[in-house]
């Protein structure tokens, strides 16, 4: 995975704007301050490729970012109570119109879950959406630097127990901040694309 060159592509607001797939995507997805845009940061090498803010629902797009020959695509944070449902009806059906405009277009998904929380209604509504859509993901453990290192190994095997129903191919226990897992994540991508 080439990153030297990442860049920001395009932000797409509503779906009739969303574009035709020309490469392999590598969808990053998860609710309002999970940690998507630092692990886009992190795994492009870069301070601020993906706009990180503390004001939960920033993104109400769908962000495409070129990374060497893939497409890594940032859907809207789901779950922050506080976007008016006329907002959220719209993020959905943004979100529903990418996966259906062609269901082979996501390569992997990485469904980003908070490490040190049992997954939010909302998260198990996102993980029953790609069982039943058949959506190829695995489960990125965001913030494992608040977890004492003698958890991991724990936290690591809960979540695998939680989302091996799902489908989930795998679990990466991950920091941002610390760059733990990042390697891991991306041999993950990696392997994904090429198939």
């Amino acid at each position: 995975m080439n990153t030297a060159n990442a860049a920001f592509k395009a932000a797409y607001g509503i779906s009739s704007q969303l574009p035709e797939p020309v490469c392999a995507e590598i969808v990053f997805s998860g609710r309002s301050n999970v940690g998507k845009s630092s692990i886009i940061n992190k795994l492009c090498n870069r301070k601020s490729l993906a706009r990180v803010s503390s004001t939960p629902g920033k993104t109400a797009t769908i962000n495409f970012y070129e990374v060497g020959d893939l497409h890594f695509v940032d859907l809207p944070g789901y779950g922050y109570a506080k976007v008016a449902r006329g907002e959220r009806q719209r993020w959905d059906e943004l979100i529903n119109s990418y996966f259906e405009q062609d269901p082979d277009r996501c390569t992997l998904l990485l469904q980003l879950l908070d490490s040190r929380h049992e997954p939010s209604a909302d998260d198990v509504m996102m993980l029953e959406y790609l069982a039943h859509h058949r959506i190829p993901f695995v489960a990125v453990l965001t913030k494992a630097d608040k977890l004492k290192k003698s958890q991991y190994a724990a936290v690591t095997e809960h979540f695998t127990e939680i989302c091996a129903p799902y489908g989930c191919s795998g679990v990466v226990l991950t920091s941002a901040e610390k760059g733990y897992g990042v390697p891991e994540l991306t041999e993950i991508i990696e392997r994904f694309a090429e198939q």
